[in-house]
């Protein structure tokens, strides 16, 4: 089994004001960027994908090279065996159709194709959702949304999942479709080992892939000279490589137009608080008092 899943770099709104250009573009080159949450949940669901029916994973993105980094975390937060870089200037201030076309043709690119494309729920920054759905669009693929649990059926080729109805979580259904398919998790999949060597492969892996991603580090050191193209897991392709019309991707192919950006404001770098010596029971007693509301009264 291979799986591809895909992943984005999204502000680190833990920073602060992000910066977007007069065109209101963001500027990702100077903008704090870490993983997009919601794609740890696709992750979650390849490994468990891998633990159960074997195989390797391989995690890819579009974006400048800072993305490296999101592509190091994705590894080492969750699982890769190997990682996928799209990225040049002609990719820059893509929408989700010219990411979603540029995202399909790296996978068709690879030497094995995937039997299962995974995309989180939606990104932090934009949150509309389209990325997954358009990339499956252009691959044609079957397309599953919403799963909150999966099983791999590899002899009959096809998968099973539970996915939440749409507008009614409190629903959930049961699908079943052919393989290769295209799998986008929801925040709500949780992922099953109930068979002790499963839990044990698990747990070996999550050590493997900890290691790989320190290795990888090595390589994105600043005092590195050491060439991240140069990792045997590492694979780079901009859109020549991917023979892509520079008309069809990036800002030339987004159809999207920005009509406005609200900014984010920077959170208050002081706060005011009040030092409680431990040894004071009467201060003690106050903040006992303060937070009994928010600990039910117990």
């Amino acid at each position: 089994m291979h799986s591809v899943v895909l992943t984005k770099g999204v502000p680190d709104f833990r920073e602060g004001q992000v910066s977007f250009d007069e065109d209101g573009h963001l500027e990702r080159g100077k903008t704090p960027t870490v993983m997009n949450p919601n794609d740890r949940h696709a992750l979650r669901a390849a490994l468990q994908t891998k633990v159960r029916n074997g195989g390797t994973v391989s995690l890819m993105s579009m974006g400048p090279p800072g993305y490296m980094e999101v592509l190091q975390e994705g590894m080492g937060d969750v699982y890769a065996d190997d990682l996928y870089l799209l990225s040049d200037r002609e990719m820059g201030a893509a929408d989700t159709w010219a990411t979603a076309m540029t995202a399909a043709t790296g996978i068709q690119k690879l030497d094995d194709p995937p039997d299962l494309v995974f995309a989180g729920f939606k990104t932090a920054d934009g949150e509309t959702g389209h990325t997954g759905p358009q990339t499956e669009w252009c691959l044609d693929m079957p397309l599953v949304t919403h799963v909150i649990s999966l099983d791999i059926d590899e002899e009959a080729g096809t998968l099973r999942a539970k996915r939440l109805v749409e507008g009614d979580v409190e629903e959930i259904e049961t699908v079943e479709a052919p393989l290769p398919a295209f799998v986008v998790a929801d925040p709500e999949f949780e992922p099953t080992y109930r068979r002790a060597d499963h839990r044990l492969k698990h747990k070996d892996l999550r050590e493997t892939t900890g290691e790989r991603a320190d290795e990888f580090g090595e390589y994105l050191d600043d005092d590195s000279d050491l060439d991240p193209t140069d990792w045997d897991r590492f694979t780079m392709w901009d859109h020549a490589a991917l023979n892509l019309d520079p008309d069809y991707i990036g800002l030339d192919g987004s159809p999207t137009i920005v009509a406005g950006v609200d900014p984010i404001p920077k959170a208050p770098s002081e706060r005011e608080a009040t030092v409680v010596d431990p040894d004071d029971d009467a201060a003690m007693e106050r903040v006992v008092d303060e937070l009994a509301p928010y600990a039910g009264g117990d």
